[in-house]
């Protein structure tokens, strides 16, 4: 700690911090542009000017940048000196000289950095009356917008996208006052984080495409603490709706988990929310070649209560995309015994695997915002952008993090940019993956090992051995094996922090036994590192907490007869299994009731087609990765401004199901009863009661507002339906209002915070005053409880799987995407344009003994037509396929390839 003197008054700051962080972390307002909490200090702006004076003895002082200059022990700094303030001033109007201020038509008015630090400054007159500079904006892609006129030349997005995200087809070109930000040619960006460009530029420059077809002002725009669903990672976001659609998703920051970024599958994935197909009322099909009928409410719950009562049997088929109140209220109706999870059943193997590994395999697992501190990083079986996108980001950040250790050793701060940057150069913290193809992480690894998963493994265990003697020898290692398992071994053992992670992208128990016994094996040497395990779905580790059969069992006692009726939760069977058996299971079932929002192929395949609603309509509880059970909330209630819809929470449809099955009146439920009881029922959920505060919470006697204060046409949002507009929506279930009114401000530490606005602050840079100190924790604490915790002990060490030999033909190897590889994100506009081609990949063997070459076209299983890519280094006898490409095909199983007669490509 160190003690600052600002403005006469003195302050206990961290030390380790920049003036402008120390300040800013205290709550004084200091403009800037340029620095940024996540990435540092350059000096660019030069708007964040403060007099320093040497000590208590001189009243000159000088002007110094306050984001360049360390918050040192007895520093004296004026904020409000009157030459600082002009300096300040001047800086934004000569950054403004070529600024169009167009901010009536400007997508980032209202929710802009250049608008509140100019205001900030007191600028609030134009001088300059010559011809502005005129820019040509780039086509960059589905995702964003460019609009160069508006630069202030603050450089930041060439800093998050090249040296934070690793981008490298954006850059700065020109000089002086004539530089310009983008590509060399019109082109999409390649990142996968390039959407965070968004919240990062402190203008209107880089604006979200997704947004611009159905513009609303941020103070418009009703919000509600979200969690993504698109991935295990379980990245805080806030969904943005108007008019009862989302028209926006923004990162909500949170300190442990995503910090200030989102993958852009997190950002743009939402469009499936307001497709326009989606079933938005009841449907009763005779058949499932007739046409739907809509019905009531009440009319769908008596026909299906009375379909269910007739039933021998019904089996439960829940979802690893719903919430854990709705699973729950699934088992209830059906019975913990004709309960199935959903879930194939070599993957729930496989989650209720990474359950026990993160218990007892001794090592934690660290948060995402902690895996940025470990100093040595292991991945067997992912590619951790593509499975959980934000996670790659903190691996890059892990590898990075070199630059800072260095600069440790002469006396840079953390905060100095560039002149890490420039000590570094190419120096990473050591980073070895193990993976069949490339990688996003690539150029930032000491190595990765083109394997496919039976080699993975055995790489693994060979790893162990080289840590730790007790660990089973591999028998039959090459020398190339070996040499590779002792580097990693080796680099393991000398970094303090070492990390392994590992997932079920392979659906290989093997590769997962491997992650364990290389963890073990570091906790015997007593190293404080740390186990990640990547799941596939966003609740697939708080579903299989809860337990459950497997779809396979599922399917198998509807095909054999000994089930006539099944209810399905949010889950699309023919993703997860062959069509085939899905077909013949349903077949066999004389009621089918299907919950969800979207028209999947097990939709149309219902009796009763029940309309439930979608993350942005419901509230419920997730668990990540990390195990971290989360709430996210409603944030719109869709009958609102379309009265004609009867969207329920699925969790609601299927208590008044019960209730209509037990004969009784379903009464009143609310979310805290739900979730009570989902606790109260699995022990190993008790804690998630915890996850977030419950429907009586109150700051100041107020409830939390959704809608910022300024939200505007409340009186006459349904004024083209009637003149008397209807009372705002009541919600019993949490502590949010569907109204202004309510609390919204920062002065009360609080976790649940569905937007960031602070007086002056009205652009994402408004995070920094809900947090302890500026990119630190939330003061009301971090969203969340841990559900799964290390006992003590390594546990015992796996035997080292035996290679499979002699198959014949090749074999599938489903490999994540990040853009089509998810069931919901895949229905958005966004997200299909963004998709690249899908091929299949070969090695240039496996290509020969087809007779095909790269680029030319072969059919799949006699189905689905693709290009050849032949990939050196690619294992022999695999066919990597896209995830999602083909519905039901499962890794590891048979695939036959063929060349289309005639193909000229």
């Amino acid at each position: 700690m160190a003690t600052i003197h600002v403005d006469g008054q003195s302050y206990q700051v961290n030390g380790a911090h920049n003036l402008l962080q120390a300040c800013l972390s205290l709550g004084l307002d200091i403009p800037y542009f340029c620095w940024h909490p996540a990435m540092g200090s350059v000096g660019a702006c030069r708007q964040c000017a403060v007099r320093q004076y040497k000590g208590e003895d001189d009243d000159k002082g000088m002007l110094v940048m306050s984001c360049m200059t360390p918050a040192a022990d007895q520093t004296r700094i004026d904020i409000d000196d009157e030459e600082a303030k002009a300096f300040r001033a001047s800086v934004v109007e000569w950054l403004m000289i070529n600024h169009p201020h167009d901010c009536p038509v400007c997508e980032e008015g209202g929710h802009c950095h250049l608008q509140d630090m100019t205001v900030m400054t007191g600028h609030d007159r134009r001088r300059y009356r010559f011809q502005k500079r005129t820019r040509r904006n780039q086509f960059l892609g589905p995702f964003i917008g460019h609009e160069m006129n508006r630069c202030i030349t603050c450089y930041r997005c060439v800093r998050f996208y090249n040296d934070y995200a690793g981008g490298t087809d954006l850059g700065a070109f020109g000089s002086k006052d004539n530089v310009y930000f983008g590509r060399y040619q019109d082109g999409t960006l390649e990142s996968p984080f390039a959407g965070n460009l968004t919240e990062v530029c402190p203008t209107g420059v880089f604006t979200d495409q997704s947004h611009s077809d159905r513009y609303t002002r941020k103070w418009d725009m009703q919000f509600a603490p979200g969690i993504c669903h698109q991935c295990s990672m379980g990245c805080n976001v806030s969904p943005g709706e108007r008019y009862g659609e989302v028209r926006r998703i923004e990162n909500r920051y949170h300190g442990e988990l995503n910090g200030y970024f989102l993958c852009d599958r997190g950002r743009f994935g939402y469009g499936y929310v307001n497709r326009a197909d989606r079933p938005v009322v009841p449907e009763w099909r005779q058949s499932p070649d007739s046409q739907p009928v809509g019905l009531g409410v009440d009319d769908a719950l008596a026909q299906a209560g009375d379909a269910l009562r007739h039933a021998r049997r019904i089996i439960g088929i829940g979802s690893p995309r719903a919430s854990l109140e709705s699973n729950h209220q699934l088992q209830v109706l059906v019975g913990e015994h004709n309960f199935s999870t959903g879930i194939e059943a070599r993957e729930q193997t496989c989650l209720e695997l990474m359950n026990q590994l993160q218990r007892h395999a001794g090592l934690p697992t660290p948060t995402p915002r902690e895996m940025e501190s470990h100093d040595a990083m292991l991945v067997l079986g992912e590619d951790p952008v593509q499975s959980a996108g934000r996670l790659g980001l903190n691996l890059r950040q892990a590898a990075l993090a070199r630059c800072a250790a260095l600069g440790a050793t002469i006396g840079i701060p953390d905060w100095n940019a560039e002149a890490l940057k420039t000590l570094a150069q190419d120096r990473y913290h050591p980073l070895f993956i193990a993976w069949p193809g490339p990688t996003d992480l690539d150029d930032v690894a000491a190595a990765r090992y083109a394997l496919d998963p039976d080699g993975i493994a055995r790489l693994g265990f060979a790893v162990a051995h080289a840590i730790d003697t007790a660990a089973p020898a591999v028998e039959g290692l090459t020398s190339a094996e070996d040499e590779a398992a002792r580097r990693i071994a080796s680099a393991l053992v000398a970094a303090e922090r070492p990390l392994v992670v590992s997932g079920g992208s392979l659906a290989s128990r093997a590769v997962l036994e491997a992650a364990g016994s290389v963890a073990r094996a570091l906790s015997r040497r007593a190293k404080r590192g740390g186990l990640v395990l990547v799941r596939r779905e966003a609740n697939s580790t708080g579903l299989s907490l809860m337990g459950g059969q497997p779809l396979d069992w599922a399917l198998e006692e509807l095909a054999q007869g000994n089930a006539d009726a099944v209810v399905v939760l949010e889950n699309d069977l023919y993703q997860r299994l062959s069509p085939e058996r899905v077909d013949e299971a349903l077949a066999r079932a004389e009621v089918r009731i299907v919950l969800d929002h979207q028209r999947t192929a097990t939709a149309e395949r219902a009796n009763f087609l029940l309309s439930a609603g979608s993350f942005a309509e419901s509230d419920g509880t997730l668990v990540n990765l990390e195990g971290r059970a989360q709430r996210f909330f409603q944030v719109y209630e869709p009958g609102y401004m379309r009265p004609e819809t009867r969207i329920r929470e699925s969790w609601r449809w299927l208590h008044a199901l019960a209730a209509n099955l037990r004969g009784e009146s379903a009464g009143d439920i609310n979310l805290d009863t739900v979730v009570g009881a989902c606790a109260d029922a699995h022990p190993a959920l008790a804690g998630m009661v915890d996850a977030a505060p419950d429907a009586h919470y109150r700051i100041d006697g107020l409830r939390l507002a959704r809608e910022p204060h300024r939200y505007s046409g409340r009186t006459s949002m349904r004024a083209n339906r009637h003149v008397s507009e209807p009372r705002a929506p009541q919600d019993p279930d949490t502590a949010f209002a569907h109204s202004m009114e309510g609390y919204s401000g920062y002065q009360q530490p609080r976790q649940q915070v569905p937007f960031a606005w602070a007086p002056g602050w009205n652009s994402p840079q408004a995070w920094n005053k809900f947090t302890d100190e500026v990119g630190g924790h939330l003061r009301g604490g971090d969203p969340g409880v841990r559900l799964i915790h290390p006992v003590p002990g390594q546990g015992c060490y796996s035997q080292p799987a035996q290679t499979l030999e002699g198959t014949e033909g090749l074999r599938a190897l489903i490999l994540p995407r990040l853009f089509g590889g998810e069931e919901t994100s895949a229905r958005a506009m966004p997200i299909q344009q963004r998709e690249e081609e899908p091929c299949v990949t070969l090695n240039h063997d496996d290509a020969l003994r087809l007779e095909v070459q790269n680029g030319e076209i072969v059919t799949l299983n006699e189905r689905t037509k693709l290009p050849v890519c032949e990939q050196e280094g690619w294992p022999d006898g695999w066919a990597g396929l896209p995830a999602g490409l083909v519905a039901g095909l499962l890794p590891g199983e048979p695939v036959a390839l063929q060349k289309v007669a005639g193909d000229q490509s």
